[in-house]
């Protein structure tokens, strides 16, 4: 592309995104808030709080002023945590000469309103806003080193989509399509509260059957708020509802497995939340899930036991009780 694509977050996932556009023969502006930790970056070359072994290509550009990441892109991809999300989009509505085209790689809903962030999109920069949603099944570690990746590209312009999708692609990453940016952003966020469910049953010390029934019920929960979101079917069984499910669900490069892992093994919020040391998207995500299965009736039992650990107090023990004995009931349709 002639114009440079901007990446806002240098954390793990949005400097893996940076590198892997950089790679594919793209300008790139990689932009965080903290000046001391992007002029380390630009310093080094690489990221090496987060991903150290990855070195950035030339034409990778590192800064923490706002306007200078913004000017004269073609694409702006927003990687911050989701509780950051909505108050980054007017300022960077501030800097921009052209009507903008946005993508975000976020996982989470908005936390006060529990709003889809296409919601905060349209509702900042306009409806007509082209503008998508990246997710799936990726590890930041594994985007950076060229293992092999496949994720989903939503929104409601195709057309925009595909631009974005043919952005990431190579032969090691591959990007799928879709117009269901309801489908794609539930699973995205709701994989994470499943996945500090995961984590506490492993940490208490329970085996793979455990796991496996966690997953697959997950799953029924996640399809069950989907459809009644608007979301479809089959994105939900898809790259970015069961797939990354399945990933964040079974391997500890999820921040959320580990967070519930380290609660299942007794240890307390604040020391596991320090110990991994990034986001954990889960934590914010359990509160707003639970109340949006509440107001649409939707039946979700695992995550109403991961709020009550996380906001209640409740013993990962007993949440375990309480997942065990409720009534038996068919599995179709439970």
């Amino acid at each position: 592309m002639s114009k440079p694509v901007a990446v806002f977050g240098a954390g793990s996932w949005g400097t893996a995104l940076a590198v892997l556009l950089a790679r594919n023969g793209h300008a790139v502006n990689l932009w965080g808030r903290d000046a001391m930790h992007m002029a380390n970056l630009g310093t080094d070359r690489c990221n090496r709080r987060y991903l150290p072994s990855i070195p950035f290509p030339d034409n990778l550009a590192v800064t923490s002023d706002l306007e200078a990441a913004a000017r004269d892109c073609s694409i702006l991809l927003i990687v911050v945590p989701s509780h950051a999300f909505r108050d980054l989009l007017p300022k960077l509505r501030g800097h921009l000469s052209a009507p903008p085209q946005i993508a975000w790689a976020t996982k989470g809903l908005e936390c006060q309103s529990g709003k889809m962030l296409h919601q905060v999109v349209a509702e900042i920069l306009g409806p007509d806003t082209p503008a998508a949603v990246l997710s799936g099944p990726t590890f930041a570690g594994e985007v950076a080193a060229d293992q092999p990746t496949a994720m989903t590209v939503a929104s409601t312009n195709r057309e925009f989509a595909k631009a974005v999708a043919g952005l990431l692609r190579n032969p090691h990453f591959r990007a799928y399509t879709t117009e269901d940016v309801i489908g794609v952003q539930l699973g995205g966020a709701t994989k994470n509260v499943l996945a500090i469910a995961a984590g506490v049953a492993d940490g208490l010390g329970f085996g793979a059957n455990a796991r496996a029934a966690l997953i697959t019920r997950g799953l029924a929960e996640m399809m069950r708020l989907g459809l009644a979101l608007g979301g479809k079917p089959e994105t939900l069984m898809g790259l970015a509802g069961v797939g990354d499910l399945i990933l964040t669900c079974t391997d500890n490069q999820s921040r959320n497995r580990r967070f519930g892992l380290g609660l299942g093994k007794g240890c307390s919020r604040a020391d596991v939340v320090e110990q991994i040391g990034q986001e954990i998207e889960g934590v914010l995500t359990a509160g707003i899930i639970h109340r949006l299965a509440k107001e649409h009736g939707v039946d979700m039992p695992i995550t109403e036991q991961v709020y009550r650990i996380l906001n209640e107090g409740l013993s990962p023990m007993e949440a375990v009780r309480n997942l065990l004995l409720r009534e038996p009931k068919p599995e179709a349709g439970a």
